[in-house]
């Protein structure tokens, strides 16, 4: 899984793995996302990348058997869905 994101201050988007290279800097302007909780921020960004990743797979996997069910998309993704929208409330700064 490749996770995306945009910058509240300079408006441009990055790969998670830019910032994880970064050390929680935003690649193109340098300033830090989280200044107090950089570590934090990088583990956590690292692990929803490997987590999703895996996630994914698995999906992948189930479909591929073609089970007799089917899954209720907001019970997987549901409380992640929450947590982005969380994120994306905050306008982004530009300036």
């Amino acid at each position: 899984m490749r996770i995306k994101g945009t910058c509240k201050r300079c408006g441009r988007e990055f790969l998670a793995d830019q910032v994880i290279e970064n050390g929680g800097l935003c690649p193109w302007d340098g300033q830090p996302f989280a200044p107090d909780y950089a570590l934090v921020l990088v583990q956590a960004l690292r692990t929803a990348q490997e987590n999703g990743s895996r996630l994914e797979r698995a999906l992948e996997a189930i479909a591929d058997v073609h089970p007799e069910f089917t899954l209720d998309a907001s019970s997987v993704v549901g409380d992640q869905t929450a947590s982005i929208t969380r994120l994306e409330r905050n306008a982004i700064k530009q300036g």
